[in-house]
């Protein structure tokens, strides 16, 4: 009787627990039927999370121009590869969605993506095994062109997907490279500024991104109904560079040709107009092409980023310095060969090992460059402290506020307590500038006094409208020195290239008079001077036409492998080339009278024309047909452009051929490209090596062209006598500073 009791009781007991739970677990039902939450969680917008779908649209990045408007970086469109390998993704009523035959995609895909067919059979197999929904197959099928798209797609197999996306794209290769700089994908997938204008510039470039969201399948696939948000990217605008592309070919390929020739370790280049500030051509070697910036040996743009001591072109501002103070005579005598600032210090020497040329005037000191006239100038005629107060007004103590990245200062005096280094300072020791300082400085020398501030942003654009929204206008910054100092520095100037006793002599042009100024100077290595006959920095800074300066150039050369010739000729041989062709292009009017100048060529109407009929009409050019037809069909250049002498023209006949293209330059090949059409991808910089369509094979419309380009192999320097220091032509710095 008991246990019955006993028994009830815990019956009535149980009864009750699982009522109460009962009612717990309805009410629990009920209320999230009636108020679709659980915990704070809003049921029907956690069901809408996991079904919708979002990504991020990337806006599409600006591009960049020259000052003609030629592309010098866009986005390129590209795809990558991946496969469905989940047979679910397949219904029994359909044609299969995934990889059906992992042995025949493998090794069908294997040719066109370059990659090995075990791997692309390894990475399906694996995902078949894993129970994964698609697989990818590494570096091997990414940034695939759409040439490569087509083709795969042709194959018609069955689970194999792309996706578009873009990467950063230099059409010229190795142009400008230190200006534009490059830009890369990011983890997020946003292309961002690295480098040069890329980063400069990169908010404005960048856009701004936008986004899209729908609802689909666990296939990721749009429902009928998917509800879709679309919030559209904005574009980033476009940037327009003051850089010519016509200059600065011709710059790059002289600067090529003498890499090849001479081997210097470093070279630096730039054409500035001296009215406005506009950088018209810059270049670095060595340099790199932004399309495969992983193997690049100078990040550093050494125009705004390396300072040096400038060596003898610092003269024209210690002259300009002492004209302007009221206090020079050109025709005052001095003695030459070695000057000795202080006692206890080492004698300040002239060039030719200190032997000078007697007594000479400060004008023919000049004109000889010797460092004598210029630290008598700086010690005793101009003052240390007036010559300091000069070179500042020059702003040699600031950066010149150009638009790129990475501008440092130099240092007007290393030692301002050493009377010896303020002294040197006078023909370029113991101070350090860099040279877009020492050209903006010197625009003051070729624009009536007035020192503009250097750029290379020409205006900024809206991609969608063309409509600008800003533009760089020339900037006066200073005025350091007056016309007349002007005037009368142009006159030295000039005289240092057109006198026979000038040291820039070897600079003149046949058609055009030149204004300039030679340097050697020293450079350090581990705080010490390195010596040698040929290990200095070589340099020019000269102005054409003379009277009238329309262009600027400054040229250095470190370290080049010369044999029986001064470090003077492979600089001249950049500035003339440069300089001369440039004018001509620009349609400058020549200054000089001569019989034997050869002027532009323009190009007269050929398209129609017979094979023989064009090149017969196109003399002074260098001619390249292309093809075996007898009529002319397409030209790289058009009726009426005008063309350096010795310039390359390519001819498409009406049975186009591919040329041996080994030798040619980047320029070239893209100019191939362009007339005929072709898809091209290059790789590495310099020099045509290798092309994948054969010489001779018959090219059309669309055909892919990749070429192979390298940079001429640097052979290892031969130790010249080091006793020639003192026999240079110019004006070595042979004195160290205390």
């Amino acid at each position: 009787m008991k246990k019955n009791k006993t028994t009830h009781l815990m019956s009535g007991i149980f009864i009750l627990v699982f009522v109460a739970i009962f009612l717990i677990l309805t009410g629990r039902f009920l209320y999230i039927q009636a108020t679709g939450e659980i915990n704070g969680v809003s049921l029907e917008e956690w069901a809408d999370k996991k079904r919708t779908s979002s990504y991020p649209l990337n806006a599409e990045r600006g591009k960049i121009y020259d000052s003609n408007g030629m592309t010098l970086a866009y986005d390129r469109p590209t795809f990558s590869i991946y496969a469905i390998v989940d047979e679910a993704y397949t219904t029994d009523k359909e044609e299969p969605r995934h990889v059906k035959d992992p042995e025949k995609t493998a090794e069908m895909l294997a040719p066109l993506l370059n990659i090995d067919k075990n791997y692309i059979l390894e990475r399906l197999q694996q995902g078949i095994e894993k129970d994964r929904f698609q697989v990818e197959f590494g570096s091997g099928g990414k940034e695939l062109s759409q040439k490569t798209k087509d083709k795969i797609e042709k194959l018609d197999l069955p689970g194999i997907k792309f996706d578009k996306e873009s990467i950063r794209y230099y059409p010229n290769g190795m142009f400008a490279s230190h200006i534009i700089g490059f830009a890369r994908k990011g983890e997020e997938g946003n292309i961002t500024g690295v480098t040069g204008m890329e980063r400069e510039m990169n908010k404005l470039l960048s856009g701004k991104p936008g986004h899209i969201s729908y609802q689909r399948d666990k296939y990721n696939t749009k429902l009928l109904d998917p509800n879709e948000v679309i919030k559209q990217p904005k574009d980033g605008d476009n940037v327009y560079l003051t850089i010519d592309q016509k200059v600065q070919t011709l710059l790059e390929d002289v600067l090529s040709q003498v890499d090849k020739k001479y081997k210097p370790e470093r070279m630096t280049a730039i054409v500035m107009n001296p009215k406005t500030g506009e950088i018209v051509a810059m270049s670095n070697r060595p340099s790199y092409n932004p399309n495969n910036p992983a193997d690049v040996e100078n990040w550093y743009n050494d125009v705004v980023s390396t300072p040096i001591e400038p060596g003898s072109t610092m003269k024209m501002f210690t002259w300009a310095s002492a004209i302007d103070a009221g206090v020079y005579n050109g025709n005052a005598q001095y003695k030459s060969g070695s000057y000795k600032v202080v006692e206890n210090a080492t004698p300040i020497r002239d060039h030719n090992g200190g032997r000078g040329w007697g007594t000479i005037s400060f004008d023919e000191g000049f004109r000889r460059s010797s460092n004598v006239a210029a630290a008598k100038l700086v010690r005793e005629v101009i003052g240390p402290e007036k010559y300091i107060n000069y070179l500042e007004a020059f702003n040699f103590d600031k950066k010149t506020g150009i638009d790129l990245p990475g501008e440092v200062t130099g240092r007007i005096v290393h030692n301002p307590n050493a009377p010896r280094d303020i002294a040197a300072t006078g023909f370029g020791q113991a101070s350090t500038f860099t040279p877009i300082q020492i050209m903006k400085a010197a625009s003051a020398i070729a624009n009536d006094g007035k020192m503009v501030k250097p750029y290379v942003i020409s205006k900024i654009v809206d991609s969608k409208t063309g409509e600008a929204l800003k533009e760089t206008s020339p900037e006066v910054v200073g005025t350091p020195i007056s016309k007349k100092t002007s005037d009368r520095m142009m006159e030295l100037l000039g005289s240092v290239v057109s006198a026979e006793d000038g040291t820039g002599k070897g600079f003149s042009l046949e058609d055009y008079s030149v204004a300039g100024k030679t340097g050697t100077a020293q450079y350090t290595v581990d705080g010490k001077y390195v010596t040698g006959r040929e290990k200095y920095i070589f340099s020019f800074l000269g102005m054409a036409p003379a009277d009238d300066p329309q262009l600027m150039m400054y040229v250095s050369v470190k370290h080049p492998q010369l044999e029986a010739e001064h470090g003077s000729v492979p600089v001249s041989f950049i500035f003339k080339n440069v300089m001369k062709n440039s004018l001509h292009y620009l349609n400058i009017t020549p200054d000089k009278e001569t019989s034997n100048v050869v002027h532009s060529v323009k190009v007269p109407a050929i398209i129609g024309k017979s094979t023989d009929g064009a090149k017969q009409a196109l003399k002074g050019l260098n001619v390249t047909v292309i093809g075996s037809g007898n009529n002319i069909v397409g030209a790289s250049a058009t009726e009426g452009e005008e063309l350096i002498p010795n310039d390359r023209i390519l001819l498409l006949t009406d049975k186009p051929t591919m040329p041996n293209l080994a030798g040619w330059s980047l320029r070239d090949v893209l100019q191939l490209a362009d007339l005929v059409q072709l898809d091209i991808e290059t790789i590495g910089n310099g020099y045509v090596f290798s092309q994948s369509i054969k010489q001779g094979t018959a090219i059309k419309k669309g055909d892919y062209l990749g070429v192979e380009l390298e940079p001429p192999k640097k052979e290892k320097p031969t130790e010249k006598n080091e006793s020639d220091n003192a026999n240079q032509e110019g004006e070595q710095a042979t004195n160290q500073p205390e």
